[in-house]
């Protein structure tokens, strides 16, 4: 039997209404508790005005929005399927001869589109925002902004003191930024004066210095001095050069591959960025894979009336899910297993799971 579309079309609204208001509720909580932990977080600093704190929580929202979107759509389908087996509109959809695969179509397809659209559309926009919030939790948090960035001609760093500051340009790169190559450093007086400029072969990070390689030394009215080795002082760690680097949640989905390659080229480590692009790339089927999961849970339960036993069997579910992504992404960070295997280990494995308890209520 085929579901007819004004079923169809019901189910789809019934469910994302309950999606709706669940998602809703999620964000109220986590704007507020965002918001509270903005306070502790610059309480013992120079005033922050409270305008700057929520404007800084709103900018993280988008971001915050995206990971609880699998929690709402679990949490939401459960409460949705919960409802109409109570209102026996779902008893009467079974006894009409809808089996419970027809029944949790409209729902897939709401949560597949809802899941594109979160990675192609909604991931640029977030992205662009917290990338705005790093930058404002630096200024008033951290004290300082980022440091790094690459480019496809190589990388930039920039330190400074209160005399000028040095902007550092290299073609490559390698132990995580403590060691350049082909360096040149532009070094300026005050804000914009320019005092003259380094090229050397090599550069090192040590204990508050740069120790450069055959290095060319030049200014404006001075000819060109080499020196077999030159120290230069830095207040850089190198805490502070990984800490700059571009976290993966600030660059949009369709930026990514381009700066996986980047920065592979210039000689950083693009795990974690190369993890969270296929993790959005595993996004519509972890929202479809929520769906049975719900499913497997609410309609067995239903039946028996347990509505408390419903509400901690998804709590439950939503945490073991949890724990089992950071688990798997932790791993595949660390290099025991290949990343794309830990980022679509999580959907694929709740997909599975969902499928084959529905399969054993419905057809066991």
């Amino acid at each position: 039997m085929t579901l007819s579309w004004t079923l169809s079309r019901y189910l789809a609204v019934q469910f994302l209404m309950s999606v709706g208001i669940v998602f809703g509720l999620c964000v109220t909580l986590g704007f507020v508790i965002d918001i509270v932990e903005l306070l502790n977080r610059t309480a013992g600093r120079e005033a922050v005005p409270l305008a700057s704190i929520i404007g800084m929580a709103l900018l993280k929202l988008p971001n915050l929005t995206e990971k609880m979107m699998p929690f709402a759509i679990l949490f939401g389908a459960i409460w949705n399927f919960a409802r109409l087996t109570r209102s026996q509109e779902l008893v009467i959809a079974r006894a009409s001869g809808v089996s419970a695969w027809l029944f949790l179509a409209p729902a897939l397809a709401v949560s597949f589109v809802i899941g594109v659209f979160m990675t192609t559309a909604y991931n640029p926009f977030a992205a662009q925002l917290v990338s705005r919030y790093e930058e404002l939790e630096a200024r008033y948090i951290r004290g300082r902004s980022s440091l790094l960035a690459v480019s496809s001609n190589g990388l930039w760093l920039r330190q400074g003191d209160e005399k000028g500051q040095t902007v550092i340009h290299a073609l490559g790169v390698s132990d995580s930024g403590l060691k350049l190559r082909d360096v040149i450093l532009f070094i300026y007086e005050g804000k914009d004066q320019f005092r003259g400029r380094i090229d050397a072969k090599v550069a090192t990070l040590e204990r508050e210095k740069w120790r450069l390689e055959k290095a060319w030394v030049t200014g404006p009215d001075r000819p060109a001095v080499f020196y077999p080795t030159l120290d230069v002082k830095t207040s850089l760690t190198p805490n502070q050069i990984q800490e700059s680097f571009a976290t993966p949640d600030t660059i949009a989905f369709w930026d990514l591959p381009q700066f996986i390659s980047q920065a592979e080229s210039a000689g950083f480590s693009a795990t974690k960025h190369r993890l969270h692009y296929h993790a959005l790339l595993a996004g519509p089927l972890l929202l479809c894979a929520m769906i049975f999961v719900a499913a497997a849970f609410s309609l067995r339960l239903a039946r028996l009336g347990g509505a408390a036993r419903l509400i901690l069997s998804g709590v439950l579910t939503g945490f073991l899910l949890y724990f089992f992504t950071d688990v798997t992404h932790a791993l595949g960070i660390s290099g025991i297993v290949p990343v794309a295997l830990a980022a679509w280990a999580p959907a694929t494995t709740a997909l599975l799971l969902g499928m084959a308890s529905l399969f054993n209520q419905e057809d066991g």
